[in-house]
């Protein structure tokens, strides 16, 4: 009898068990490769001594949209020629308000992004006090028609929201601090119901307080996102959302990460980061800088401001 009820322990023990192991299992899950090394995206091209962030590619890889600006944010967009990356130019769109987070959907169709200019019906000098929605269409000479504002229920009067991305479907992924009685910075969805978007709701993964810059694959089976300074991942499940699994050291060395992107093929991993470690180190044993190499230090891509950052990343296959 004793042994019937240990085995029977035993078993309970296991069953409430698994749901921890299956966890445990999951964060084990090599995304990015232990020999792996970010690199630096275009460098003195589209990373420079200023501040880059938020990338966005068309769907053939040819051209990536970007953030430039500590003070005016600017989308501003460059051309891969085959050897190179061109000088970028600022997006037609954009260049007078504060212009932020491209992001082009699957299809290469339309450009969504986030600013602060003023909507229609208000005085068209003054800069609207929340960050909302907006997106360009392309025309079929390729170029990008006027800037269309998202209306509610997706923008609304009370909140600002950022790092907008958009899948296959036409379903939209944000964030926004503090919007509608949810603390901090947490991501929303809306699904496109054809001529509007339905009501947002909120998007919940486990293992994170906090959910900011989701990065939504096109067929929504994965969703890659900050939390902190980190990037995360979690799986699409039947039930909702895997719990969220942070990527390896070779991506959160503990600078200050933002802005994750997936290129369109899949196979590798853009992100902003202000990350020195590895790239640049002062001889502080051998040499006391003077001041021209101060300025040179300065100057450079590692002076602190955010670079764009590029690394392998191994992704689930639909």
């Amino acid at each position: 009898m004793k042994a019937i009820l240990k085995s029977l322990q035993l078993l309970i023990f296991t069953f409430c068990l698994l749901p921890f192991l299956s966890s445990a299992q999951n964060t084990n899950t090599n995304y990015i490769d232990s020999s792996a090394k970010a690199q630096v995206f275009a460098p003195d091209v589209v990373s420079s001594p200023y501040t880059e962030w938020a990338t966005s590619f068309t769907p053939d890889g040819k051209t990536v949209y970007f953030s430039r600006g500590s003070i005016f944010w600017t989308i501003v967009f460059s051309k891969n020629t085959g050897d190179n990356w061109t000088e970028p130019q600022v997006a037609s769109f954009s260049g007078k308000w504060n212009d932020t987070d491209p992001f082009i959907s699957p299809d290469g169709k339309k450009l969504f992004f986030i600013s602060n200019r003023p909507l229609a019906n208000a005085d068209q000098s003054k800069f609207n006090s929340q960050y909302h929605i907006w997106y360009v269409d392309q025309h079929t000479n390729g170029e990008w028609g006027s800037p269309q504002h998202v209306s509610n229920p997706v923008n609304i009067d009370s909140s600002s929201n950022y790092g907008v991305s958009v899948s296959n479907k036409g379903t939209l992924y944000w964030c926004s601090r503090d919007r509608e009685g949810h603390k901090g910075m947490q991501s929303y969805y809306a699904n496109w119901l054809g001529n509007h978007y339905d009501s947002p709701q909120l998007l919940t993964i486990k293992g994170v307080d906090e959910i900011q810059d989701p990065f939504i694959a096109p067929d929504e089976r994965y969703l890659v996102f900050l939390s902190g300074n980190d990037i995360y991942i979690s799986l699409r499940q039947e039930n909702g959302w895997a719990m969220a699994q942070k990527l390896s050291a070779q991506v959160n060395n503990g600078d200050s990460n933002s802005s994750p992107c997936i290129s369109p093929d899949g196979k590798t991993l853009y992100y902003s980061s202000s990350r020195i470690v590895g790239f640049y180190k002062r001889d502080r044993k051998n040499h006391t800088l003077n001041f021209s190499e101060l300025q040179r230090e300065n100057g450079s891509l590692f002076n602190g401001q955010p670079n764009i950052l590029m690394i392998p990343i191994h992704l689930p296959k639909g």
